[in-house]
């Protein structure tokens, strides 16, 4: 059964994408200007923290009043209802939903493989590919502000995403549905994009970290030895063992989420066991939500097996666009993922908690990694955009008519430019956003604890 709107001949679908333009041309996505019934950036921050837990919601404002871009991190509800309050195309993809540059990074394949793509999921939900495009290059442009760069500069960049994109899509169109499917960027491809010297030494380093950073790496790093056994440290509030309550509840959902393995998988889980847990506080804008790390061990205690599980709730979208095919947040977060990433945890798996919430769990590292974007010169940082907007692209081809998407970007740079302008102007609002975040730390309407 096709869910993708990907229905008709090749040409058929082409010239539905191109029809797409008489809804929203390529040029008017230039144009960004404030709705009048705007919310307040703070307000939307604290209507998504009334469910959320009180005592790590300063965490959360602190990390984001840090810069614009821990701001923009943060704020994907804020951009979500911006995104809703201008024409959409109306080309639907799985969205990741928080497309930004420090969403895109280093994972293991199933295989072992290093490999580059989108790694969060918390707000992926099907909607109108450009969003994630817009949200992007937004991120590249603010980025490039904090990096001293040009406003041409910027442009540059956040243009040669969007260009990326663009001829990745057209590419992909003229391809066959399996090599679509099995299309992966290998990590080792991030080597020839970097032209100064330092900065692929710095790339070459990060690779060697990610490949380091496995279970076995976290047990050193998050365990301390008591009695003769492994236990999480405590470093509170970012790292707490969990209480009796929790563990025991924890144990349930262990359970629980067994059940949404495949077979092969809950028998591999069958060979380890429960050895500790604790709550652990994660990212930027999921401070905040419930999360938790479980300690498992293998073949004795030197083999462990670190899981994460997470809260899911309604993604950020969800209130924006039509209803998505699943009604619970955790399935929803694993569905995207499995939808947009080339190769997927093994571990990967959904449940409901306490109170009827959701979680879904994955591996805590398995040689996981980000780019840092901070200090990279101009160069390197047009370099790491094409990157993310090649990677955005052969994720939205898997599950969008990326014949029709092809179709209605053609072969001019119209849209490029367009992307381009508007995340200048963007990045000017997240600035302001920005510094209203700070002015209500200042003025008490908020707490805020800094360098947590």
């Amino acid at each position: 059964m096709n869910t993708s709107g990907a229905a008709g001949t090749p040409t058929a679908r082409a010239d539905r994408g191109r029809a797409a333009r008489k809804r929203v041309g390529r040029s008017a996505h230039a144009l960004w200007i404030p709705s009048a019934d705007r919310r307040d950036p703070v307000a939307v921050l604290e209507r998504q923290g009334r469910d959320r837990l009180p005592e790590l919601l300063p965490i959360r404002y602190g990390r984001m009043s840090a810069s614009p871009f821990a701001f923009l991190r943060g704020a994907a509800a804020v951009m979500a209802a911006d995104l809703a309050a201008q024409p959409h195309t109306g080309l639907t993809v799985q969205l990741c939903g928080d497309a930004h540059l420090l969403n895109f990074g280093l994972y293991a394949s199933p295989e072992r493989s290093l490999l580059f793509d989108l790694n969060d999921f918390d707000e992926t939900f099907p909607g109108p590919f450009e969003w994630d495009v817009k949200r992007l290059a937004a991120s590249i442009v603010v980025a490039a502000g904090e990096n001293g760069h040009s406003e041409a500069e910027a442009h540059r960049a956040a243009r040669e995403a969007t260009t990326a994109y663009r001829t990745s899509m057209r590419q992909l169109a003229r391809m066959g549905e399996l090599e679509v499917w099995y299309e992966t960027v290998d990590a080792d491809s991030l080597l020839p994009l970097v032209r100064s010297g330092r900065h692929r030494r710095r790339v070459a380093s990060s690779l060697t970290r990610a490949r380091r950073r496995t279970s076995l790496q976290a047990l050193g790093k998050l365990t301390e030895t008591v009695d003769g056994r492994h236990r999480i440290i405590s470093d509170p509030p970012l790292l707490e063992p969990a209480g009796t309550l929790d563990t025991a509840g924890l144990r349930k959902l262990f359970s629980d989420y067994r059940s949404t393995l495949s077979e092969e998988r809950r028998l591999l889980l069958d060979r380890y066991r429960f050895v500790d847990a604790a709550r652990k506080v994660v990212g930027v804008g999921s401070v905040g939500t419930r999360c938790f790390i479980v300690l498992l061990s293998g073949r004795d205690a030197d083999d462990p097996l670190f899981l994460q599980i997470k809260e899911a709730r309604a993604s950020v979208l969800e209130e924006h666009l039509p209803h998505g095919p699943y009604v619970h947040p955790g399935r929803r977060v694993v569905a995207g993922q499995r939808l947009l990433q080339a190769a997927n945890d093994i571990f990967l798996g959904w449940m409901s908690g306490p109170q009827g919430r959701a979680f879904y769990w994955r591996q805590l590292r398995d040689m996981k990694g980000s780019a840092d974007v901070a200090g990279m010169p101009p160069a390197d940082l047009t370099a790491y955009a094409r990157l993310c907007g090649t990677t955005l692209a052969r994720a939205h081809a898997r599950s969008g008519d990326r014949i029709a998407i092809a179709g209605y970007l053609g072969t001019a740079e119209t849209f490029d430019h367009a992307i381009a302008d508007f995340a200048l102007t963007y990045a000017t609002r997240t600035t302001r956003d920005h510094a209203a975040l700070t002015a209500a730390i200042a003025a008490g309407v908020v707490g805020a604890a800094p360098g947590e």
